[in-house]
């Protein structure tokens, strides 16, 4: 019975994660890209200081060295189109990101969902 308890809770857990990574919409690699190319998106990354400096998708702001001031570092506009991305599509890092952004009021909040390793699998470039 307790072994029936621990695995009803822990898929519990489960859901409400990944209910909550649900609430940003995904934005594609295409799309990403275009929107890069074009200066249409500020993109967070997540995955924290050693691995931004190891190289992070073109533009990125890493969020864990703005966490305090974030609002400095987003555009003024609130409809802005921000992106979040953490390691790869099992990550659920990104969502602090997303809802901090959203909290500040920006309504146009997307996840990147392959994250980092998905941008370097599909051989796109990084920055250091």
């Amino acid at each position: 019975m307790k072994k029936h308890f621990h695995l009803l809770l822990a898929a519990s857990l489960l859901f409400a994660l990944n209910a909550f990574a649900g609430s940003f919409p995904d934005i594609s690699l295409a799309d990403l890209k275009a929107d890069i190319a074009a200066k249409k998106v500020t993109i967070l990354d997540v995955n924290g200081p050693v691995s931004y400096a190891n190289g992070h998708i073109p533009s990125a702001i890493d969020y864990t060295a703005h966490t305090a001031d974030l609002a400095k570092v987003l555009p003024s506009d609130k409809s802005s189109l921000i992106v979040a991305y953490c390691g790869n599509e099992h990550c659920g890092a990104y969502a602090s990101a997303a809802e901090a952004a959203q909290k500040l009021g920006y309504t146009n909040v997307q996840h990147f969902k392959p994250g980092i390793a998905g941008w370097k699998a599909a051989n796109e470039p990084t920055e250091k």
